[in-house]
């Protein structure tokens, strides 16, 4: 878009057929973390609604997110981008939204109703798509045709042409399975990371990787950094973890859904439990808000007895779960009267799961008032620990859910610097070849915060439409 925006002609290939396009961005929920003042500096972006007067939402400093990205990577995070992504996330947010794309507060996602029917939101991340990642591709797609860029679906592109070193087009093949070749100023690869191939992914993921379920769109093989890596571009990120979360795993087509998308998603698992196959607990549930846990706890998932667990809640927590991926017909879900009977629905031990639900209500910390919008230190005493929102599973009938590892998109790719210019071994740039969106690695490694993938997506598209 920022091409067409200056003038120039852009060609974008889309390898799904119409129907299948949207890359990842199509199953998301929107979610776009931003740099922002609070609700005041937020209503000339987002869509109008009655409840913002009775809103809370705080500030989040680019500062903050800065810090954040460094905490949850454990500062393997690059500097130089994330510094470009905090400054610019909520400019580039802006700057879609004058072309018509829409946002609103993702009150279902990152807020909590309050007693006197007020919201207080959470977490830093507050700003989504209207119509989450399907009402991201509509309004992306509209906007694109209106500056007058030009889709093609069905090319699958796989090789990079270049003349006396500079990048100068692609190879493809067509929906009808023709051989092309198109020339250009300049090639932006956006075409995500290599999740979906299972060989790539247990060569640099690990044994057992080749199990994750696929989340979004199958088209992500790592065509096209294998392309740009065979022409010399550089490798840049963390190639051996990857954003994965807890996916349902008993629910039908729970691959690629493209009507359910995200909604397949576990994410009320702070407030509960989650037990293996043993019946025993393996994580910190509470460790943090939701944000800054999920992207990375699908990995150890993965590492339970037949990659599976459990998240298991009471019936006072039970209202508390998002409804968008706990209400749903068709999700994998066991109900029942005592937690014995429970534990034998999903074919864990009986006394093993009691034991470990004993133990836990026992440990709890009643100094400590439940209160899931702050991180309340209402802790459970067991191993492991569980740092926050521990209450007691004590009130029939008691749920359980299936999870297992659903994978979202690798964390390494190519390296760029922070205009988005691809850098060869060397660390010079590649003429004519930029990246952006899931294949520039470099931000996050084995964790991310919740929605900065799209932000970034954002800041460094445009950074590289800009130059291209």
């Amino acid at each position: 878009m920022p091409q067409a925006e200056r003038g120039r002609r852009v060609l974008l290939l889309e390898r799904g057929a119409f129907g299948m396009h949207g890359g990842n961005s199509f199953y998301t929920a929107g979610a776009t973390r931003i740099a922002h003042g609070g609700l005041d500096d937020l209503l000339d972006i987002v869509q109008p609604d009655e409840r913002h007067e009775r809103t809370i939402v705080p500030a989040y400093s680019a500062e903050e997110y800065a810090a954040d990205l460094e905490r949850v990577t454990e500062g393997r995070n690059d500097p130089a981008l994330t510094e470009v992504l905090v400054r610019e996330s909520a400019a580039t947010v802006r700057w879609l939204h004058g072309f018509g794309v829409k946002y609103r507060l993702m009150y279902e996602r990152q807020s909590y109703a309050k007693p006197d029917g007020s919201y207080l939101f959470w977490g830093g991340l507050h700003v989504g798509n209207l119509g989450g990642g399907e009402g991201l591709i509509t309004d992306h797609t509209h906007v694109a045709r209106e500056l007058g860029a030009e889709v093609r679906y069905g090319v699958d592109a796989d090789e990079l042409l270049v003349e006396d070193g500079h990048v100068i087009g692609v190879a493809a093949t067509t929906v009808d399975g023709d051989r092309i070749r198109l020339r250009a100023k300049s090639v932006v690869l956006a075409a995500g990371g290599f999740e979906a191939d299972p060989e790539m992914r247990r060569r640099h993921l690990g044994h057992g990787w080749e199990n994750a379920v696929v989340r979004g769109t199958p088209y992500n093989t790592g065509k096209m950094i294998r392309a740009a890596l065979a022409i010399g571009a550089s490798r840049g990120g963390d190639w051996s973890t990857a954003h994965s979360v807890q996916w349902d795993a008993e629910a039908a087509d729970n691959a690629s859904n493209r009507i359910l998308t995200n909604r397949l998603t576990r994410q009320s698992y702070p407030l509960g439990i989650i037990v293996n196959q043993n019946g025993r607990r393996f994580l910190d549930e509470g460790a943090d808000f939701r944000n800054y846990t999920y992207a990375k706890y699908g990995k150890v998932i993965l590492e339970q007895p037949g990659s599976i667990a459990y998240q298991i809640f009471d019936a006072r927590l039970r209202p508390m779960l998002r409804p968008e991926e706990y209400d749903m017909p068709g999700i994998g879900v066991h109900k029942a009267g005592s937690i014995a009977d429970l534990a034998r629905s999903i074919g864990v031990d009986a006394a093993a799961l009691s034991a470990t639900v004993d133990a836990f209500n026992a440990g709890i910390d009643a100094g400590a008032a439940f209160d899931p919008t702050v991180k309340d230190g209402r802790r459970a005493n067991v191993d492991p620990v569980k740092s926050n929102w521990a209450s007691a599973l004590q009130t029939a009938p008691f749920y359980a859910y299936p999870v297992t590892c659903g994978i979202t998109f690798t964390f390494g790719g190519l390296k760029s610097d922070t205009e988005g210019r691809a850098l060869s071994a060397d660390g010079t740039p590649i003429p004519g070849l930029l990246v952006c969106g899931e294949m520039l690695g470099g931000l996050f490694s084995g964790n991310y915060p919740g929605g900065s993938g799209l932000a970034a997506g954002m800041v460094f598209g445009r950074r590289a439409g800009a130059i291209a």
